[in-house]
């Protein structure tokens, strides 16, 4: 879902909003504001001069930001393409512009397959790289800096994804990457941030829970007086290790601790975008999974799963764990029904989480491959796999 309304983009910015504190503002969710940029929806009549309100704009200059017109980005291909070749005249709008392009990126994440976002991460890393060497120390530089940390994350995400979460190396390289830069600019934030994606390669790839747990830690402790929501976060997944380690009470206070974070974060916090409403059921019924609470892990999940529609790389992962919460529960009509869904998830996305975890859910089905009905699940994994 590329962004297609710059002008509307630049306009909010400018007035200090994030898409979700322009979306409380207007009573509406984040994803209704994200839909007006992508293009793919409009403000209906009655809130539109809310909206040019709180943009400070008339009517004509309203329908003018709700332009979705090729120029635009005509213009802005221009402006970077202008920069690349005279990067000492690098200047603040192209830094906006190349976050844009970034933003578009990030938001295209969760629905397509990774590998078809790649070549773009990496021709979008290597342009900020070059930009942010050659430009003037100041503000300009420091923004692309900031962005070239988020870019190498985005890249380490991409090509952990893509290998099926199997290339560490890789993916610990970009974060690394991202950890020098924001080092550099003591942003506390985006050094966190890059310290959790290093977590979850220890995690959910190596399988070292001890060392993904420090590496959580580790970055809830960076964060704690920069963003409740990556603290928020790091917690989460701090709490998953410990359940993974089988240390339930230690679990019950990462979660508690998690949550108050949470609360906390705003449209104000430097991280928010990063946190959904669905993370901490996601995080939490995962959590329960692990320790044998079945009913509880099912009760976490069953309600994340339907309010997770459009992200589909991370609904893949709790139909994932929901499929393996029904089959330890010895349910298996009830198994079958979600396995198939979290395979028409991955259909599109091929996300290496949920990936492995439906394989994993695909070896506990085992017991019952007699059964036609499972045979033909795991056939269609199959396919999907040859497909890939």
């Amino acid at each position: 879902m590329a962004v297609k309304r710059h002008d509307l983009v630049r306009c909010r910015r400018a007035l200090g909003f994030t898409q979700e504190t322009l979306a409380e503002a207007l009573g509406v969710e984040r994803s209704t504001v994200r839909r007006w940029e992508s293009g793919d929806s409009s403000p209906l009549p009655f809130q539109r001069p809310r909206l040019a309100r709180l943009l400070q704009v008339g009517t004509k200059e309203l329908e003018d930001l709700l332009t979705v017109a090729p120029a635009t980005t005509s213009r802005s291909t221009e402006r970077v393409g202008y920069a690349l070749r005279r990067p000492s005249g690098v200047d603040l709008i192209v830094a906006a512009e190349l976050r844009s392009e970034m933003e578009s990126l990030t938001i295209r994440y969760d629905a397509v397959a990774s590998a078809t976002l790649l070549a773009e991460a990496g021709q979008q890393l290597n342009k900020v790289a070059f930009l942010a060497d050659e430009a003037p120390a100041g503000r300009v530089q420091r923004e692309l800096r900031s962005l070239q940390a988020d870019a190498a994350t985005l890249m380490g995400q991409l090509i952990w994804d893509t290998s099926q979460r199997r290339d560490h190396e890789s993916a610990r390289a970009y974060y690394a990457q991202s950890l020098e830069v924001a080092r550099h600019l003591r942003d506390r934030a985006t050094e966190g941030h890059a310290l959790l994606r290093t977590s979850y390669v220890a995690l959910y790839g190596a399988n070292d829970h001890r060392q993904g747990l420090e590496l959580a830690l580790q970055a809830a402790q960076t964060t704690r007086k920069a963003s409740h929501a990556l603290t928020g976060l790091a917690l989460l997944h701090a709490a998953e290790a410990h359940a993974f380690l089988g240390e339930d009470s230690k679990c019950e206070r990462a979660l508690f601790g998690a949550e108050k974070h949470l609360e906390r974060s705003d449209g104000t916090d430097a991280a928010h975008e990063l946190f959904t409403p669905t993370h901490f059921g996601r995080l939490a019924g995962s959590c329960c999974l692990s320790l044998g609470r079945f009913d509880k892990a099912q009760q976490f999940l069953q309600d994340t799963a339907s309010r997770m529609q459009g992200r589909r790389k991370s609904r893949a992962i709790v139909l994932g764990n929901l499929t393996l919460t029904a089959i330890r529960r010895g349910d298996l009509d009830d198994a079958l029904v979600v396995f198939n869904d979290a395979v028409d998830e991955l259909q599109g996305t091929r996300g290496g989480g949920g990936m492995n975890i439906v394989f994993r859910a695909a070896r506990e089905l085992r017991p019952w491959r007699a059964e036609i009905a499972v045979q033909e699940a795991q056939d269609r994994l199959l396919a999907l796999m040859e497909a890939a």
